[in-house]
């Protein structure tokens, strides 16, 4: 046993310790203004897609751009719940006129700090509550359930302290949740400059701007709009029958203004048909802590409405491409769009070391297969029809085409 123990000694010591994981992202380049909102979408389809790889650890666009929160937001935040508790102390005296007076402040500084309610809507929702109760002690009932309806919009569950407020009070509730403006419905168009940033509507979220957000209640929502390398903005979403619109300017951050300011060397780079190595790519890629990057242009494609999706797999620490896909891309409207990237991350990841297209398995028999694949087996020269004949017996006519024979 001594001795197999010796022997063993010297392999133990040459093994290698195990490699730390290759830092790895997507980046995407949108050539046109057009082109802009779908990058962010894409860019986290492919991250996903990425992170079914061993020996990778992904590193996502907010990691080195930046998604910093809005400070001015963060301090209001902090005022309006100083101002809550204040209000409270004086319904809780029953002075209503005191309370309604710092209600009033107290609103106004929870609706400048939305883009600091990541969580829930705590605070805002207890002040509205607690206003609604003010006003109703005060007599101002039509004002009582203005605010109750603003706080079903924003939180339809929303349940009042049976402690706190009165028989009465909570019946109004009741009322006003059952009446026909509670019924109301309202559509929101949400834009933001540069397009592609995530919306979320009540900390929920909804998609990427540009973007129409149907069926929402009459009514207060909060609205936040995050992008990486651009600092989280948000405000309140006043909703009525008539559609409303909402356009952001986003800030960006130092990091982004760094990081664009390379794009420009790094797409021309990204589309020259040679496979020479990219200075551009390289600098970048070390730049951001990167030893691989999945780099692309997006372009969009006027005449159809198409986007064309040049992507390369790079090692970021000589700038050599590993693998380029030139696709055309024909929009999500069926949900596609996720299956199609990961299909082209697979074929460029498993390309560049020596594999195969990975096949996930699945139940569904069309998982993993094209229409247009279909289509161009059936143009390779009647090569797979040659092998159908070849491998079937019987019927003479088996495999045969009548429009092959005219």
């Amino acid at each position: 046993m001594k001795i197999l123990a010796l022997l063993l000694l010297p392999s133990l010591a040459l093994a290698a310790p195990p490699s730390a994981p290759r830092r790895i992202t997507s980046i995407l380049i949108p050539m046109d203004s057009a082109a802009e909102a779908g990058g962010p979408k894409m860019e986290s389809y492919m991250n996903e897609a990425l992170g079914q790889f061993q020996g990778y650890t992904v590193s996502k666009s907010e990691q080195f751009l930046g998604l910093p929160r809005d400070g001015e937001a963060e301090a209001s935040l902090k005022r309006g719940q100083q101002g809550y508790q204040e209000s409270l102390a004086a319904f809780e005296k029953k002075d209503y006129e005191d309370a309604e007076r710092k209600l009033r402040a107290t609103l106004k500084e929870l609706q400048a700090a939305t883009a600091a309610m990541t969580a829930s809507c705590t605070p805002l929702c207890d002040a509205i509550a607690l206003y609604a109760a003010v006003m109703h002690q005060r007599g101002d009932v039509e004002e009582a359930k203005l605010a109750l309806l603003d706080l079903l919009a924003l939180h339809p569950t929303f349940e009042l302290n049976t402690k706190r407020f009165n028989r009465e009070f909570i019946a109004l509730r009741l009322q006003v949740a059952t009446g026909i403006n509670a019924a109301l419905r309202g559509t929101a168009t949400v834009k933001s400059r540069p397009a592609g940033a995530r919306v979320f509507i009540d900390n929920e979220f909804q998609g990427y701007t540009p973007m129409t957000v149907p069926t929402l209640a009459v009514g207060k929502h909060l609205l936040r709009l995050e992008r990486p390398g651009f600092r989280v903005a948000g405000q309140v979403l006043e909703v009525s029958p008539d559609d409303v619109e909402s356009s952001t300017d986003l800030q960006p951050t130092e990091e982004y203004k760094a990081f664009d300011a390379r794009m420009d060397t790094v797409a021309t780079e990204v589309m020259r048909a040679d496979k020479g190595a990219s200075p551009a790519v390289s600098s970048l890629g070390k730049a951001l802590g990167l030893e691989r990057a999945l780099v692309g242009t997006l372009r969009d494609m006027k005449e159809n409405g198409a986007t064309e999706l040049v992507l390369g797999l790079y090692e970021t620490s000589s700038g050599k491409r590993l693998g380029v896909r030139r696709v055309v891309l024909q929009g999500d409207e069926f949900g596609q769009l996720k299956s199609e990237l990961s299909r082209i991350v697979n074929h460029l990841m498993n390309n560049s070391e020596g594999g195969s297209e990975k096949v996930v398995k699945s139940s569904d028999p069309l998982d993993n297969s094209h229409g247009m694949d279909e289509w161009n087996r059936e143009d390779r020269g009647g090569k797979r029809r040659a092998q159908e004949k070849k491998s079937k017996g019987g019927d003479p006519l088996d495999g045969v085409n009548g429009t092959e024979d005219w």
